[in-house]
């Protein structure tokens, strides 16, 4: 029985990942756009080459 359940697994676990790879996205993140850099810019001596 054990090597039935495991060939019933298999697909079942492949099925599953294809399906989460290719639904559609569950995001719950807000539609605000690009949001413009507020930050300070660098110093040309902070600079790592």
């Amino acid at each position: 029985m054990s090597g039935f359940r495991w060939v019933q697994q298999v697909p079942q676990y492949l099925w599953e990942g294809i399906n989460r790879i290719f639904a559609p996205s569950d995001d719950a993140y807000p539609k605000t756009g690009v949001q413009p850099f507020e930050g300070d810019s660098a110093k040309d001596d902070d600079r790592f080459y």
